[in-house]
């Protein structure tokens, strides 16, 4: 089957791109999200992300020991200690989602979500803000239990010994 043929059987085949958000682009987003909010235009809903999807990384921020290990193993260098915040900073437009900072960190407070529309206005340090869990009453915790917290390197310079002439 030549070129013609081929060309012929992709007219009239289903396409396989999902219409996500409406079937055509709107001239003014604003009036189909008026449209939308009267019941007068549907939004497709967008295709199910797969299981085991790696989307943008969420982090609990509470549950960071600040061990660095993230840090160090990250390919792209897309997580960097934010010293003022004491956390972890996430720069999306340079991670390439392999999850290596998931599978290393010991408290499992990175993990990988299945958002894929990774543009946001959020100052989250660029991480998805995490599904809050149903909260369960916890008991108070004992001295020996509170998490290790890694304590900041010192950058005074080491004094040099002075020679006696």
């Amino acid at each position: 089957m030549g070129m013609a043929g081929e060309l012929f059987k992709q007219m009239f085949k289903k396409s396989a791109t999902n219409q996500f958000p409406v079937k055509y682009a709107p001239k003014s987003t604003t009036k189909l999200l008026e449209k939308v909010e009267k019941g007068e235009a549907k939004i497709n809903p967008p295709v199910p992300t797969p299981p085991n999807f790696r989307g943008r990384l969420s982090y609990l921020r509470e549950k960071c020991i600040l061990c660095r290990q993230c840090i160090r193993v990250c390919p792209a260098a897309a997580l960097e200690f934010d010293q003022p915040a004491n956390a972890i900073k996430h720069y999306v437009a340079r991670c390439t989602f392999c999850a290596q900072c998931v599978d290393i960190c010991p408290t499992k407070c990175l993990a990988m979500t299945d958002e894929f529309l990774l543009s946001a206005y959020d100052t989250n340090m660029g991480f998805a803000i995490p599904k809050k869990e149903e909260k369960k009453e916890e008991e108070p915790k004992q001295e020996s239990e509170k998490p290790i917290v890694a304590e900041k390197p010192s950058k005074k310079p080491k004094k040099k010994a002075k020679r006696k002439k």
